[in-house]
C-alpha cells in the first residue's frame, strides 16, 4: 500500500487544476484493468514534466513506492478525497435558461462529487416545472430551502444583469461557495468562495490560437 503523508500544505492553484486531468487518465487505466503507474507514464501520455507530475500528486497525500510508482485503485481514492469528491456536494442552481438547464442534465456531475438537487428562477412562468429530474422554485423560496437543507454551494448561471443581485440572495442564505458561470465579477465577503468561469477568455484563447495557425498555413 503506498504511503500516506498527512502533513499537507496549502496546493497551488495549477496543481489542483492538473488533478482532474490525472483523474480522467487514471480511470481509464483503471477500466483497462492497469494495476500500477508512474509519474514518468502520466507525463509521457499528458506531455507533461515528470517531476511536476510527482509533485501535483504529493499534494494529495500520498506517495509512490520507487521504481514501482502508484496502485492506480489507491491513487483514484487519493485524488477524490483530496478534491472532495468522494462524498456528493449538494447544490442549488439559479437561472435556468439555456446554459442552466443544459448544466441540469450534465449527468458527469456525479462522478465529480456535486449534485445539483434544486433550481430557481426568478421568472414567475418557470416556476413548477421540472427540468431533467429537478424541479424549479421561485427564486424566494431559495433562502428558506438553503436553510432547512443545509446546502452550500450555489450554481449561478443567470444572466450578467442578475448576476449580482442573484448572487446576494446565495450568499444571505449561507451559500458558501458559489460557481460563477456569468460574465460578472461578484462582489462577494471574504469568507464566500466563488469560481469563475471565464467561457469568454478560454473561447479567446481558442481563437487567437486558431487565426495564428492559419496564418502560419497561409505563410507556408
Amino acid at each position: 500500500m503506498a504511503i500516506v503523508n498527512t502533513e499537507l500544505k496549502n496546493a497551488p492553484l495549477p496543481s489542483i487544476k492538473r488533478l482532474p486531468i490525472y483523474l480522467n487518465m487514471l480511470r481509464l487505466m483503471q477500466v483497462k484493468g492497469r494495476p500500477v503507474v508512474s509519474c514518468t507514464h502520466i507525463a509521457d501520455d499528458l506531455h507533461l514534466d515528470p517531476t511536476q507530475v510527482r509533485k501535483d500528486l504529493a499534494i494529495t497525500g500520498i506517495i509512490g513506492r520507487p521504481k514501482v510508482g502508484y496502485q492506480v485503485p489507491e491513487l483514484i481514492q487519493s485524488i477524490e478525497a483530496f478534491l472532495g469528491w468522494k462524498k456528493a456536494n449538494e447544490a442549488f442552481l439559479v437561472g435556468v435558461g439555456n446554459l442552466g438547464s443544459a448544466l441540469l442534465g450534465y449527468e458527469g456531475f456525479a462522478h465529480l462529487g456535486l449534485k445539483i438537487i434544486a433550481a430557481f428562477d426568478s421568472h414567475p412562468e418557470k416556476a413548477g416545472k421540472t427540468i431533467h429530474g429537478r424541479e424549479v422554485f421561485p427564486l424566494e423560496q431559495l433562502p428558506s430551502l438553503a436553510s432547512r437543507m443545509h446546502v452550500h454551494i450555489g450554481v449561478l448561471t443567470v444572466p450578467a444583469s442578475a448576476a449580482q443581485s442573484a448572487a446576494d440572495v446565495l450568499i444571505g442564505s449561507g451559500i458558501r461557495a458559489i460557481w460563477n458561470f456569468t460574465a460578472t465579477r461578484l462582489d462577494a465577503p471574504p469568507d464566500t468562495i466563488v469560481e469563475n468561469v471565464e467561457l469568454a477568455s478560454s473561447l479567446a484563447v481558442l481563437s487567437s490560437k486558431l487565426e495564428a495557425t492559419m496564418k502560419n498555413k497561409k505563410k507556408s
